[in-house]
């Protein structure tokens, strides 16, 4: 007796029941299997693989080797023959009804797309969005362009608005501009909530002008006032830092209503005020030169700060105006009369300097006439009153110019002893 054998399960034939019928002129994804120099094979869960000849690969003209064994791609069912299904594919097909989906929805949203710039045409340039796509010169940024050409763009992903879109005619407008501003505006907002007085941020300083810099913090322009550079006086802000620099600022100020923030740099440097008592002293002799002239007196700059020199400090007599006495880039020494830090002041003095000087002078003459002999307060005075009578002098004449001395009007000349006088002519 045979032995009768149980039905086979009838699994395939459920498997392949389940299968759904691919319809044409549908994208679904697929995982690649093959790929060979006659085309691409894909399984796309059907009875059957699908194939993609070399021409359907893309728009581009990639090659079977730009895919490899495992990579899930989209595809677009172009036809399916018999009940076993050999069906054939495009992936070019696919990408192309992808991007007019994906720029359709872009359009709608007002999203930013990014797309490489691929030439250079009359009137503008042309991207790639997996279609082409066309942006006018007048909707070109050419801030970040080197040379500010077109050509500078060509190779190189650039953000887009759409700004007009027609896919019976294949047209498709968009944006560099509209896209760069609204970046712009977005990282500004961002960065400017992010800023607190105090901080430290790290900037490029983008412009100067005769009152400051305005430093890029990453997306907002913040000024650096020129008087927040150093703690020295300075004529330009071209002294301290230059454009395109990198360079570490604080945060003084942040005005979000209005979007101004104000910077600044020696704020970062150490403070020379703050150790200034360990190498100055009221007393103390010291030389610098002269930077600046205001009307109430002159600003001279020491290797760690700048001192003043009150008008009223420059000499015995009055002085009408600081020009009078000094000028910029002379080279001085005065005496240090006060060190106020706190108010980050210096108050030199020229006039105390030459008092000062004066005294040691009387002092080293008494000291040598005590080794010659006595002296008397008379022989000092009297030595210092011939010094001043002696001292030649210019007297001014009606121009104000100094003119060498000569005999007073009405004044006869001496006549030596036994010289002839002069007859007297008669009536």
């Amino acid at each position: 007796m045979s032995e009768e054998r149980a039905p086979a399960p009838q699994a395939e034939e459920i498997d392949l029941a389940r299968i759904p019928r691919l319809a044409e002129r549908q994208i679904v994804q697929g995982t690649v299997v093959r790929v060979d120099s006659e085309g691409v094979l894909v399984d796309v869960g059907a009875k059957s693989e699908g194939f993609i000849p070399p021409r359907e690969l893309s728009a581009q003209g990639e090659t079977p080797q730009g895919l490899h064994v495992g990579d899930k791609i989209d595809v677009y069912v172009m036809k399916v023959e018999g009940e076993e299904g050999n069906i054939l594919l495009s992936k070019k097909r696919a990408d192309l009804a992808l991007a007019w989906d994906r720029v359709h929805k872009a359009f709608d949203t007002g999203a930013i797309l990014h797309a490489m710039v691929v030439d250079k045409v009359k009137g503008g340039l042309v991207v790639d969005l997996g279609m082409r796509g066309f942006v006018p010169g007048s909707h070109v940024d050419l801030t970040q362009a080197k040379g500010r050409q077109f050509e500078a763009l060509v190779g190189q992903s650039i953000p887009l608005k759409v700004i007009e879109v027609d896919r019976s005619k294949g047209r498709v407008i968009l944006s560099h501009k509209n896209a760069v501003a609204e970046i712009k505006q977005k990282t500004r907002a961002e960065v400017l909530a992010s800023l607190e007085e105090g901080q430290v941020r790290d900037g490029v300083v983008k412009r100067l002008t005769d009152f400051g810099a305005f430093v890029d913090l990453g997306g907002v322009d913040g000024l650096l006032p020129i008087s927040e550079m150093s703690w020295t006086y300075i004529k330009h802000p071209s002294e301290v830092v230059r454009r395109g620099q990198k360079i570490t600022v604080a945060v003084l100020r942040v005005d979000r209503e209005a979007g101004r923030i104000s910077l600044g740099l020696k704020h970062i440097l150490p403070d020379p005020w703050q150790h200034l008592g360990d190498a100055y002293r009221p007393g103390q002799v010291v030389s610098g030169k002269v930077v600046r002239l205001v009307a109430s007196g002159a600003f001279v700059r020491l290797p760690e700060v700048d001192a003043f020199i009150p008008i009223s400090e420059m000499a015995e007599k009055r002085v009408q105006k600081v020009e009078d006495v000094l000028q910029v880039g002379q080279t001085i020494e005065a005496l240090v009369t006060e060190i106020r830090p706190d108010e980050r002041r210096m108050i030199l003095s020229l006039k105390r300097l030459a008092r000062e000087r004066e005294r040691a002078r009387v002092k080293e003459y008494i000291n040598t006439q005590e080794d010659e002999g006595r002296v008397t307060i008379g022989d000092i005075a009297g030595e210092l009153l011939r010094q001043v009578v002696t001292r030649p002098t210019k007297p001014q004449g009606p121009d104000g110019e100094r003119r060498e001395s000569r005999e007073a009007p009405g004044d006869q000349p001496a006549q030596d002893e036994g010289a002839p006088k002069p007859s007297t002519p008669s009536p």
